[in-house]
């Protein structure tokens, strides 16, 4: 087949992560004012409460887990453009709304719906590069992140424009939407690699009864997309705060280290994974190297830290370990790749809502000073089971591959 036809189908695809890149993070750069829209209770030091906010961002996470369990067999059975399109209205609609809406609980709702955007999206684009790209599945995927990257990279500098421009801060969010309903309708067009469904009618009992058989080594990759997705969630909707406390000036260039962090891992990862390093190596060096940044910010308490974190956190932490979690599970269930990237994304979906929630809880009952310590200490015990899962999914791998050898 010639795969190059689906090139421009592929740009389109990645341009709708380029948006989620924005629409991840930008509510964690205007909490401030999201509190002062929805009546928070002001602070001592004339700051407004975020966790309101933090707990709207968390619904992000709700509405990713509502839908994941239909969105991935939607994808499988009607296709990858229906989940695509799916997404792009609802990501369309989170955006358009969420900016205009009067109270926490409308705030509530539209995270909820862009959530939804979320999770049809992943099970588009994630098995739809894989199958654009078949001999680079694992770097296609990552190259989502990329995406992703560039927005949050260029987020800091658009905010930059818009404040200084005087413009309202909905600005970003309406440009933003209006780009992705026109991405959409080039989805809506352009055309997709056919879905494998070639088994034939004598052959589908058999597929039935080998299909989806989890294993210890497979649940443990699964929950690595709980732990990935916890480690730079948490870091990418709190570090704000962590910045101010610890006297940075301005502690959006964190958002612009994170960024960077994040292109360099996705290269770096590229061309590792073409020289033959395994996905699943990355799945224990990169958390293990995250897991040591948190330690450091934990007890090196200046300004400086929050930026090489931020870099580090941008590496290590959300430079592609959750699409390449992804990518390996793909190729353990290569008949069910819809399905399966719904359940490691619900496990990612599981660490945004009740990781969020609880950091939310955390800044709320700490304060300015001990909320941002505690959502780091948090962050440091999630990351370290990540590793540990990780260090298991290895050990079974190998075992595997040496009994398939003998075999």
């Amino acid at each position: 087949m010639n795969y190059k036809k689906f090139y421009p189908t592929a740009v389109a695809l990645y341009f709708t992560y380029f948006i989620h890149g924005i629409g991840a993070s930008i509510l964690g750069q205007y909490k401030q004012d999201f509190a002062s829209m929805w009546g928070a209770k002001v602070l001592e030091d004339g700051t407004f409460d975020v966790s309101m906010v933090v707990s709207v961002i968390a619904a992000l996470g709700l509405g990713r887990l509502i839908s994941l369990p239909f969105s991935g067999p939607i994808s499988d059975k009607f296709g990858r453009r229906i989940s695509g399109i799916i997404g792009v209205i609802c990501y369309a609609l989170y955006l358009g709304g969420i900016v205009f809406s009067p109270n926490m609980a409308v705030g509530y709702a539209f995270a909820i719906i862009g959530g939804v955007a979320n999770s049809f999206l992943d099970t588009c684009v994630t098995p739809s590069c894989m199958e654009i790209f078949p001999e680079n599945g694992s770097v296609a995927n990552m190259f989502t992140k990329f995406s992703m990257s560039i927005a949050q990279f260029a987020l800091p500098f658009g905010i930059g424009f818009v404040a200084s421009s005087a413009l309202p801060f909905r600005t970003i969010f309406i440009v933003a939407a209006v780009a992705i309903a026109i991405d959409g309708l080039l989805i809506a067009f352009l055309p997709f690699p056919k879905v494998d469904t070639t088994e034939g009618k004598e052959t589908k009992k058999e597929v039935k009864k080998e299909k989806m058989k989890f294993t210890p080594a497979s649940i443990a990759l699964i929950c690595i997309g709980f732990t990935s997705s916890s480690t730079f969630m948490i870091w990418l909707n709190c570090n704000q705060e962590l910045g101010k406390l610890y006297g940075l000036a301005d502690p959006s260039k964190i958002q612009s280290f994170y960024a960077i962090g994040t292109f360099c891992a996705i290269l770096v990862s590229s061309v590792l994974i073409n020289k033959g390093l395994k996905a699943a190596r990355i799945l224990i060096i990169y958390p293990a190297i995250s897991a040591a940044m948190l330690i450091a910010i934990y007890f090196i308490r200046i300004p400086s830290i929050c930026l090489v974190g931020g870099f580090v956190l941008g590496y290590a932490a959300a430079g592609g370990v959750l699409q390449l979690c992804v990518s390996t599970a793909n190729e353990m269930f290569p008949k069910d790749k819809g399905k399966i990237t719904s359940i490691v994304m619900i496990a990612s979906s599981v660490a945004n809502y009740t990781i969020i929630s609880f950091a939310s809880y955390l800044i709320k009952v700490g304060g300015a000073v001990n909320g941002p310590i505690n959502v780091v200490l948090l962050n440091i015990v999630v990351t370290v089971i990540g590793v540990l899962l990780a260090v298991y999914v290895n050990i079974e791998n190998d075992k595997m591959e040496k009994a398939n050898k003998v075999a």
